[in-house]
């Protein structure tokens, strides 16, 4: 069997906007990658894009993705929105400009030549991978609040504080 990265993704932020969290667990043939980061001033739909980038980011780009969200706005922007948001300029079908554009451009430019499987699934339903990056970009989010600077750390990281 081909190997293959299991992610799960998830934003969170104290207000919105507000300070946020976001956090991705990488599973690969066994191996686990934990990537969170925080931002003192951000939106909720940012967290949750900036998690699954993060986690794009750091896949080989020849390995093929499941990757897990509890938000909506990223699934159905991944696999529903994009195609037409580029071939209308970034614009949504009311003529409005695309929100959060720059994170979308980068998205989509991490997706070319993958092959990619979205996969929602809901939020705070005690789906334990679902749960744990909740955790995680939670703690972030209370971190960002408490004055931390705006910066993604390695899993190391996160687990020494």
């Amino acid at each position: 069997m081909t190997n293959q990265a299991v992610i799960f993704t998830d934003g969170a932020c104290l207000g919105n906007p507000g300070p946020g969290g976001y956090a991705a667990v990488i599973t690969i043939a066994g191996d686990e990658q934990i990537i969170v980061g925080r931002d003192r001033s951000t939106t909720n739909n940012k967290m949750e894009m900036t998690a699954a980038i993060k986690a794009l980011e750091a896949v080989s780009k020849d390995l093929p993705i499941v990757i897990h969200s509890d938000s909506q706005y990223v699934i159905k922007g991944a696999t529903e929105w994009l195609r037409g948001w580029k071939a209308k300029g970034w614009r949504k079908a009311d003529g409005k400009p695309v929100m959060n554009q720059d994170l979308w451009m980068q998205m989509d430019a991490l997706m070319v030549g993958r092959q990619i499987t979205w996969k929602w699934v809901k939020g705070h339903a005690g789906h334990p991978e679902n749960e744990r990056v909740d955790s995680l970009a939670n703690w972030e989010a209370v971190r960002a609040a408490a004055g931390g600077e705006a910066e993604a750390e390695s899993a190391e990281a996160a687990i020494a504080s």
